[in-house]
């Protein structure tokens, strides 16, 4: 499943947090805080659910949830790509924080394996205000919505390269919106400030929660959109 598409939420709140990256404790105390109720709220995540921080382990557990959904990120890719011969362990361990990975034993890399394989490289959601896309990184410049996620349906590695690695939206170098959506969020890029950063309809939410920056915390905002 390349994109997976869901309806709006008639009975609850939904939300959307980014760059968990082992921090469930955190996480679950964020939600504590904002009232969450699983019964009839959602959580979808850009991505990147483990690596540098402390219980990478438990994001297993956490898709499970019926309520929790998330796209794949570029960490989150290299627990695919682990299962292949060619693949540098030791460089993911000492620079992207792979450690936890190490610890596992075969079965359970095989279980983490597969199940990121099934995890979808963008989100789509209805709600009151119109669609909102989520994405690990970024859609190219020259594509719209309908168009990216068409790539990426279609496979196009290149386009899926980018929605996992960009930064150039993030970095200032373009700042047009993406067209055919109404909202895109996307982590990846972490605004060490802790602010969120807006470029025309993109919102990068990854604050940094697993960095010991002054700033680093983990955002969680609410799915809403102003009605038009």
């Amino acid at each position: 499943m390349r994109i997976k598409r869901f309806c709006k939420n008639l009975v609850g709140k939904d939300y959307v947090v980014s760059d968990i990256h082992g921090t469930y404790s955190l996480l679950t105390r964020e939600l504590e805080r904002l009232n969450f109720n699983p019964d009839q709220d959602r959580l979808f995540s850009a991505g990147d659910l483990v690596d540098r921080g402390p219980e990478s382990p438990e994001a297993l557990k956490w898709l499970d949830y019926p309520w929790f959904h998330s796209c794949l990120g570029n960490h989150d890719e290299f627990v695919i790509n682990a299962q292949s011969p060619g693949f540098d362990v030791r460089w993911w361990v000492l620079v992207n924080g792979g450690e936890w990975w190490l610890t596992m034993d075969s079965a359970i890399q095989k279980r983490f394996s597969d199940r990121f394989q099934q995890l979808p490289l963008a989100l789509e959601i209805e709600t009151d205000g119109g669609r909102v896309g989520i994405v690990h990184a970024d859609v190219p410049p020259e594509l719209s919505w309908t168009q990216f996620t068409a790539a990426l349906e279609k496979g196009n590695r290149t386009i899926q390269e980018y929605a996992l690695w960009s930064r150039n939206r993030a970095m200032g170098r373009y700042t047009h919106p993406v067209e055919g959506i109404d909202r895109v969020y996307c982590g990846h890029t972490v605004n060490e400030n802790g602010d969120i950063k807006i470029v025309a309809n993109v919102y990068f939410i990854d604050t940094g929660a697993a960095y010991n920056l002054p700033h680093s915390k983990l955002t969680i905002l609410p799915l809403t959109l102003e009605k038009n």
